[in-house]
């Protein structure tokens, strides 16, 4: 378990280093290119930062969803367990 949580810290950070490398060449090619105005570079980059944002809150939306059912689904486990082991604990009376 310990391995995994270290795969993921790599992971993100390969993934973080990444979106800094698109967005630095993004800003380089959008300074370097003079034919096209001032205005239109502030909207693709507005367009581009917008886009990111969105995309991470569905990830985390996702994410929180997959969460939220684990949960449930550990509490109705635990619960059904419970309610077995009532059952098979309770002596047996017969009439």
């Amino acid at each position: 378990m310990h391995t995994d949580n270290n795969d993921n810290k790599l992971i993100m950070t390969l993934n973080g280093a990444g979106v800094a490398l698109a967005y630095g060449l993004l800003g380089v090619s959008l300074w370097l290119s003079t034919e096209v105005p001032l205005a239109t570079k502030g909207y693709w980059g507005m367009g581009i930062l917008l886009l990111t944002i969105s995309l991470i809150n569905v990830v985390k939306y996702r994410f929180d969803h997959r969460s939220s059912s684990d949960r449930i689904s550990r509490i109705e486990e635990a619960r059904n367990d419970k309610l077995l082991e009532e059952a098979l604990s309770e002596p047996t009376t017969s009439i």
